[in-house]
């Protein structure tokens, strides 16, 4: 298995004058296939959607072109799920979001999918 490391990049957000919120975005590639972004911040007010594009940037440098491409973003207790193919025009799919914080956590869903990513790469 190969696992890569890249510091990402960093986010701020003024919610008021008074106040910046400060965060990043870090990266784990797995097997060039599966990229992990994880948005670090000391509050979760970050929408996991503004690391969608960086994603997608890294799932496009994939030098494998005819393998889709995988991606998670998280913030810790929500997830989406991506998918990118490439063939003729690059193409990518979105997951609903899943969110650890309902009443009835989707954690088991989430374990799923990423068992089932599992299978799909080895």
């Amino acid at each position: 298995m190969t696992l890569r490391l890249r510091s990402g990049s960093r986010l701020s957000e003024a919610e008021d004058e008074e106040e910046i919120i400060k965060g990043r975005i870090d990266v784990l590639v797995i097997q060039e296939q599966f990229w992990v972004l994880v948005i670090e911040s000391k509050r979760s007010s970050f929408s996991l959607l503004e690391a969608v594009p960086q994603a997608l940037a890294y799932m496009l440098a994939n030098p494998s072109q005819d393998k889709p491409s995988f991606g998670l973003v998280t913030n810790g207790s929500d997830f989406i799920f991506l998918k990118l193919t490439k063939q003729n025009q690059p193409r990518y799919a979105i997951s609903e979001q899943f969110t650890l914080l309902k009443r009835k956590s989707e954690l088991y869903q989430v374990l799923s999918i990423l068992k089932n990513l599992s299978q799909i790469l080895s």
